[in-house]
């Protein structure tokens, strides 16, 4: 998969790049590449944004800097999705994150402190997603959450069978995960359920399936 991220500050990106599953699958199933505006803005000193009509505090990303930066990288002809990260855009889901992760080809569209120019999102990308109902004065975080959840769901990423049982996977319909316990049993008068240390896998298997929320 090539997933890009145009981004005024690529080199936060550096850590994830480090960190499994990101570093699992770098190089081979998923192909991260880094862009930054300031890099093909057409406007003096690196300028990227520029204060909204009517007034008002903030910053807003210029859609000549985007479209100067798609333009370059693409050419007009873009074939594959160009998703703004937006809290206007449709919530991000793991079913969204499993038909994003089968495609091919995706582009991440990155904005800060007052986001983007509307015509950013209106005509230059395809989509846009919200990682949840709150404002961040940060786009590349929401943008790292995405290149997270979908470089986990690559081939190769997560040892097998890892991301089958787990929270909104099919296999539990779509539901929270059971707890997790581990050792020691016992910790200040806080107990791990019994049936876990019966070595009864069916009886096991039937609690964890309640468990499911």
């Amino acid at each position: 998969m090539q997933l890009d991220v145009f981004t005024l500050v690529p080199h936060a990106f550096a850590w994830m790049t480090e960190q499994r599953p990101i570093a699992t699958v770098l190089g081979d199933e998923l192909d991260l590449r880094l862009f930054s505006y300031r890099d093909y803005t057409p406007l003096r000193a690196g300028q990227v944004d520029d204060e909204p009509y009517g007034g008002g505090a903030g910053m807003v990303l210029r859609v000549d800097v985007v479209a100067a930066a798609l333009d370059v990288v693409y050419g007009e002809e873009r074939a594959q999705p160009v998703l703004a990260l937006s809290p206007k855009g449709r919530p991000l889901t793991q079913q969204v994150v499993e038909e994003l992760a089968a495609l091919e080809h995706l582009t991440l569209l990155s904005a800060r402190y007052e986001g983007f120019d509307e015509r950013i999102v209106a005509h230059l990308a395809s989509d846009a997603l919200s990682i949840g109902p709150y404002v961040l004065s940060n786009g590349d975080l929401p943008a790292m959450v995405l290149v997270d959840a979908i470089a986990r769901r690559l081939p190769g990423a997560l040892a097998e069978g890892s991301g089958e049982l787990e929270s909104f996977s099919d296999e539990l319909g779509g539901g929270l995960e059971y707890p997790h316990y581990t050792r020691p049993a016992e910790y200040r008068g806080w107990r791990v359920p019994d049936v876990l240390l019966s070595g009864d896998h069916a009886r096991i298997e039937g609690w964890r399936r309640e468990q499911v929320r």
